[in-house]
């Protein structure tokens, strides 16, 4: 990538985003209708709707930290951003998806879905290596190499 040239500002992020809640929200529609079984466990019914709400209103952190972030600025600049929101996890807004989908699936407490997050990690890890994050070592070469290393993808490390 050329010094002139900077990172598209929404890269392959919708192309990846939706696929993600496309199938969260039609999964969570097909069990409302009945068109997949939904197998609860009953005992964690409450557990499982209180945590799910946490991670929602976790997801929606990561969101508007990420968007009340600068990110846009320091990609015009070639800045690499590795404060605020971005200190915590390298992408914040698929992470925010990540954590909102996860959320709504587990209030749905149907154990048909709780695969799903799985997928959606696996999906967006294989994607984000091939694009956006081969994109950054190549223009940030070493920095981002090392930021990645020390920065989880869409989880916070919870030790540092």
């Amino acid at each position: 990538m050329e010094k002139d040239t900077h990172l598209p500002l929404y890269g392959v992020g919708p192309f990846l985003v939706a696929p993600v809640i496309i199938t969260a929200i039609i999964g969570l529609i097909l069990t409302f209708y009945g068109f997949i079984p939904k197998y609860e466990i009953i005992s964690l019914n409450w557990l499982l709707t209180i945590l799910g709400i946490l991670i929602v209103i976790y997801g929606i952190f990561f969101w508007i930290s990420a968007v009340k972030s600068d990110i846009d600025d320091n990609i015009k600049e070639n800045k690499l951003m590795t404060t605020g929101i971005y200190g915590l996890v390298r992408h914040p807004i698929y992470a925010a998806f990540l954590h909102i989908s996860i959320g709504l699936i587990l209030i749905s407490n149907n154990v048909h879905l709780f695969f799903l997050p799985i997928i959606y990690w696996i999906f967006l890890s294989m994607m984000l290596k091939r694009t956006e994050e081969k994109w950054l070592v190549d223009l940030y070469g070493e920095d981002y190499i090392n930021y990645s290393k020390e920065v989880n993808r869409f989880f916070p490390k919870l030790v540092k």
